[in-house]
């Protein structure tokens, strides 16, 4: 039997609004249903003492849900909290205490930090040290069993939290929020974690804990900053979701990863963020954008030309994907992606809709490292293209559909596997063979006919120039680029009158659509192709 999701709303700044905000919770469990709990962050009172309070201090006023406060963020509200370790302000509101981890009866497990970021000695009562970030990771961290948190609760923001993601609005992350909690965050990977202090809403897309290629897929994680309560601008301030606690969930669901993952933007600031040496800090990687430019921080050393030393007794090490020479509009983490486009994505690769597509469903199978053409793939990449095109071919043939593929290496940089569904009504497999054929004789281009189970990789040499064709029975057709190939060739051949009979498609450029439509279309997709997702059973 699955694990009922707890339910729960997590919370701002109060500054004391303890009506507003608990009357907002009312009405929202009138319409929805009772809550488990609620998690507050930032400044749970206000600067100035407030009679609000007394009420529910007294046992006048009731709180309406188990309610979690964190700790005071300036010396005025000092007063409030009296024991370092945690207590009771009043009738279902508690006080976390100044860190630690709290575990539910049901096993969520909820890590806390109060206070703001100090350097210096000794600590003021409402912030944390070094030491105190460093004594969590510490604590939770040493056990080889380690995952991760459900949820991390701290007040500032993590410095640089919008690297790599959606923006963040008035919020400049590179210059406010805290160092210490950006490396917190890195070392606990939480699966949710909230803050507040800026009065803003700003949920970040969410963002992967592993290195793809070099580590095995781990869950994502979702930072949600939230405004304070009863702000005029109507800003967010309450977020309810649902969570299984990690320890219950199966290991494949846990670690899927959200169609609009992002890089974790804390990779590349390591030193930033690393503030002492009691801090292990998050690896710090080349001073390069994409996610695929992977250091060897473990095993052998690499010489500058990237070949392994002869000295080392390690064993060989599979091949890294090589740094792109400048922005890539396909690299998974560039932000030069465009997202939303993103239908699915697997371990070493991922399917996106295809910009200006001949239909609806054009799809393509892209690497999520970068590497040029099929031909410089590693054998794990090349076998999780295949379970690819082997489950387009299924998802299609049910919706009465064959598919084309086609690759053209010839000035492109990223390799883009085009799978194009043509239905079965409109021509046998022969059929577009033989336009495929019938043009390119036309255009004086050498269209060879390979076996059927033959690997390009035996045809074509890294860095050659190529096209070639696959159709649904498995039968290919390549084309070795000598000097110059119409870019538009696979893409003419397909929308021709032979075929899809849509001319006027050949250019992508022609085919343009709004954003919105190409969000919608992928929405579509995504559902349509669920039933079939190979990396659901991962």
């Amino acid at each position: 039997m699955a694990q009922k999701p707890l339910r729960l709303l997590a919370c701002g700044d109060v500054e004391g609004k303890f009506d507003v905000l608990f009357n907002r919770v009312r009405a929202i469990q009138k319409k929805s249903g009772n809550f488990d709990l609620l998690l507050c962050v930032g400044n749970f009172f206000g600067s100035t003492p407030d009679a609000e309070w007394e009420e529910y201090k007294t046992g006048i006023k009731k709180v309406p849900i188990q309610t979690y406060v964190l700790g005071a963020n300036n010396q005025e509200t000092v007063e409030y909290f009296q024991d370092a370790d945690g207590c009771e302000l009043a009738e279902n509101i508690t006080y976390l205490g100044r860190k630690g981890i709290f575990t539910g009866s049901s096993g969520l497990q909820i890590v806390y930090l109060s206070g703001t970021e100090s350097l210096n000695e000794p600590v003021p009562g409402y912030s944390f040290s070094p030491k105190d970030v460093s004594s969590l990771r510490t604590m939770l961290c040493s056990t080889s069993q380690f995952k991760g948190v459900d949820i991390l609760l701290t007040s500032p923001w993590p410095k640089y939290v919008g690297n790599f993601g959606n923006s963040s609005g008035e919020v400049d992350s590179k210059k406010c929020g805290s160092a210490l909690i950006s490396s917190l965050a890195t070392g606990l990977k939480p699966r949710y974690h909230f803050a507040a202090l800026e009065k803003t809403y700003y949920e970040r897309l969410p963002y992967r804990n592993h290195i793809v290629l070099q580590e095995n897929a781990q869950h994502a994680t979702r930072f949600i900053a939230l405004a304070n309560v009863g702000n005029p601008e109507k800003k967010k301030y309450l977020y309810a979701f649902s969570i299984v606690p990690m320890k219950l969930m199966d290991a494949a669901e846990l670690v899927k990863q959200p169609p609009d993952v992002t890089e974790n933007p804390y990779r590349k600031s390591g030193k930033e963020a690393s503030v002492g040496k009691q801090i292990p800090a998050p690896e710090e990687e080349a001073a390069c954008q994409f996610f695929f430019d992977l250091n060897e921080k473990q095993g052998r050393k690499r010489s500058s030309t990237g070949r392994d030393s002869k000295s080392s007794p390690l064993p060989k090490q599979p091949r890294k994907p090589p740094q792109p020479p400048g922005p890539c509009w396909f690299c998974l983490a560039s932000p030069e992606v465009e997202k939303h486009l993103v239908v699915n994505i697997g371990t070493h690769c991922y399917l996106a809709l295809a910009k200006g597509g001949l239909s609806d469903d054009h799809v393509l199978i892209l690497p999520i490292g970068h590497y040029q053409s099929v031909v410089e793939l590693s054998a794990e990449v090349v076998e999780e293209v295949e379970k690819y095109k082997a489950t387009l071919r299924r998802f299609f043939k049910s919706r009465g559909k064959r598919c084309v593929l086609f690759e053209r290496n010839y000035k492109s940089h990223h390799l883009q596997l085009q799978v194009i569904p043509v239905p079965l009504s409109c021509c046998t497999t022969d059929d577009i063979k033989d336009a495929f054929i019938t043009q390119a004789q036309e255009q004086q281009i050498e269209l060879l006919e390979i076996p059927e189970h033959s690997d390009i990789k035996q045809i074509a040499q890294p860095g050659a120039a190529y096209f070639y064709v696959e159709l649904d029975t498995g039968e290919k057709l390549f084309h070795r680029i000598k000097k110059n190939f119409p870019l538009q060739f696979g893409r003419e051949v397909l929308a021709s009158e032979a075929i899809l009979n849509i001319p006027d498609k050949s250019d992508w450029r022609q085919c343009q659509i709004s954003k919105e439509e190409e969000e919608t279309l992928a929405r579509c997709f995504r559902k349509d192709f669920e039933p079939f997702d190979f990396t659901l059973d991962d």
